[in-house]
């Protein structure tokens, strides 16, 4: 079981900057891996950004060279940077753990934080 809760977004020019944060709290022992997706109005939610346990990432086309997804082991908590940001990149940004099992697969969900990129 593991809870996720989201924090960071908000409204800012074209061109600006956010940094998203999720901390996840529970069986965090169990997470495969941890990513941010987003759902934009009359859009599919689609991947933004992953990381597996042992670090590696993996990007969206639309998003390389723009965002950066990292960790704090510490902390308990992914973050999100988010760089050059147009008005396409507004949505709103979930944050998604993975957990497998033997014959299953579970995706833990946030509530979701509001990014909207308008001037």
């Amino acid at each position: 079981q593991v809870q996720l809760v989201e924090s960071g977004g908000g409204l800012v020019q074209p061109g600006g900057s956010l940094r998203l944060s999720c901390v996840a709290s529970g069986s965090i022992f169990s997470i495969n891996a941890m990513g941010w997706y987003r759902q934009a109005p009359g859009k599919q939610r689609e991947l933004v950004a992953r990381i597996n346990s042992g670090g590696s990432t993996d990007y969206a086309d639309s998003v390389k060279g723009r965002i950066t997804i990292s960790r704090d082991n510490a902390k308990n908590t992914v973050y999100l940077q988010m760089n050059s940001l147009n008005p396409e990149d507004t949505a709103v940004y979930y944050c998604n753990a993975r957990i497998d099992g033997n014959n299953y697969g579970i995706d833990y969900w946030g509530k979701g934080t509001l990014v909207t990129v308008s001037s």
